[in-house]
């Protein structure tokens, strides 16, 4: 049976673009295990975990005419050695070679005549190590039904007990005229929808579209930050569908004891080191920096509720997800002066309780007809340029080795995607004691993308110092 696609999930489908795959990457390292890790091994992990992630046996339909939103169908042909795929570094792999050849996997689209996922074995790195790299079209993972797959083959166990076999028999696959004639009934059943597909089908584009906007309007009204309009950034620039990606990988205790030494939380902390990476970026560049010139931020950040106040928010599993604006204050240049700054301003957002949620943003669409999704979802992108500079997503993992069959995972980067007009995009998750940056940037738009990584590290230094130098808070 088809089930269609949400709001949401639609939204992300009609989002992507040329120059903006909507896919979500992630990239693990592992140890290889004495027995060696194989092509066939993950190929046989996979397949025993598909049942927990039925989705990625479905395929996504469009309805003829945009009468309703796309459906989820199921992949009679599915072929999953089409989805996991090998590839190898010559020998001995560097990291900067991997980190190359996750640029250019992300920078291709998936295909959308499959199930929207690709999984890439990657050997032939130094020191006797392997990575996966898997991409997942954000219409695809919603966190509720659906999750990313390569949560479900990560155990907390080096030889966890083996889940029951499963046969999994593919529902037959509607005909368009099937798809058309249950849209139809949608629409009498919901006569509201119907007005407005009638009115998208023949051209009264604008009205929908402004609908979509006035929702926009909606959600800037309960961000409480300082100005509408984000500040003018280098940050925001045409860009390509090429890529490039860069990591950092920090110590969580040096977090924790910046925040032990001047309060806050961990994520403020976070937000801090990243504004005084961006803070020499753009000295770097040769920007003009003032006193009080700032970046804007939005944060989509994984929080578990109800959270302590100083409570750490990496390191916790999540509850749920809150995006907020923030300010960074690039302009500051005291390290400790720049914390204080970005906890005012989270404290703040927290006291208000009226943050914009993920799903807030990208459901502007809803107040158009199916046919207008992507009009709404180019609405929603349009915010990357108006409302804010630059994306920083900070999830939080376990802190304990985890296993893929049974091998040790020891580093695990995001690849999050960049939308329309942002240069760069930065995922964080902390897991097993560490704190993983993954930035991904376009390519023409970005050649110093090493030069950011290494600014993280600077900055992060810059405050555990100020930790020993009986520095404070002016």
């Amino acid at each position: 049976m088809a089930t269609r696609l949400t709001t949401q999930d639609a939204s992300f489908y009609f989002l992507e673009a040329g120059t903006t795959p909507m896919h979500v990457g992630s990239l693990a390292v592992f140890r290889t295990p004495r027995g060696g890790f194989t092509y066939d091994e993950l190929l046989t992990l996979v397949e025993s975990r598909l049942a927990l992630v039925p989705r990625y046996r479905q395929k996504v339909r469009e309805v003829a005419f945009g009468l309703a939103r796309p459906v989820w169908v199921d992949d009679r042909d599915f072929d999953i050695t089409y989805h996991i795929r090998r590839s190898a570094l010559p020998k001995p792999g560097s990291t900067e070679q991997l980190h190359d050849l996750v640029a250019r996997l992300t920078s291709r689209p998936l295909d959308r005549t499959r199930p929207l996922w690709e999984m890439y074995l990657v050997e032939g790195l130094a020191r006797n190590r392997f990575a996966i790299f898997t991409k997942s079209h954000s219409a695809l993972v919603d966190g509720d039904t659906a999750l990313e797959i390569s949560q479900v083959i990560l155990d907390d166990a080096k030889s966890p007990p083996p889940l029951a076999e499963e046969l999994w028999m593919p529902a037959r696959e509607p005909s368009d005229k099937a798809l058309v004639v249950s849209a139809l009934a949608e629409m009498v059943a919901r006569p509201g929808e119907a007005v407005e597909a009638v009115r998208g089908a023949v051209g009264d584009v604008a009205q929908a579209a402004n609908g979509a906007v006035r929702a926009v309007a909606k959600v800037a009204a309960v961000v409480r930050t300082a100005a509408l309009t984000a500040p003018t950034s280098p940050l925001n620039t045409t860009i390509s569908r090429n890529r490039r990606f860069s990591v950092a990988r920090t110590d969580l205790d040096d977090y924790r004891a910046v925040r032990a030494r001047f309060g806050g939380t961990v994520n403020d902390v976070v937000l801090t080191v990243v504004a005084g990476a961006l803070r020499n970026w753009l000295l770097s560049r040769g920007e003009p920096l003032g006193p009080y010139t700032t970046v804007r931020a939005l944060v989509p950040l994984s929080v578990h509720a109800p959270a302590a106040v100083g409570e750490d928010t990496v390191g916790h599993p999540a509850g749920q997800v809150e995006s907020f604006l923030v300010d960074l204050p690039v302009g500051e240049p005291n390290a400790v002066v720049r914390l204080s700054h970005v906890a005012h301003a989270t404290e703040a957002h927290g006291r208000q309780g009226r943050g914009v949620t993920a799903s807030t943003l990208m459901k502007l669409s809803g107040f158009a007809p199916a046919t207008l999704h992507a009009m709404g979802a180019r609405v929603g992108s349009s915010l990357s340029q108006r409302m804010f500079n630059i994306v920083v997503t900070n999830v939080p993992g376990p802190q304990f080795p985890l296993y893929a069959g049974g091998a040790r995972m020891l580093e695990m980067y995001p690849v999050p995607p960049l939308v329309r007009n942002q240069a760069m995009t930065i995922g964080l998750t902390s897991y097993d004691g560490h704190v993983y940056y993954g930035v991904n940037a376009d390519r023409a738009a970005m050649p110093d993308i090493d030069v950011v990584t290494t600014l993280l590290y600077e900055a992060l230094d810059e405050l555990v110092d100020a930790t020993s130098d009986g520095k404070s808070v002016r």
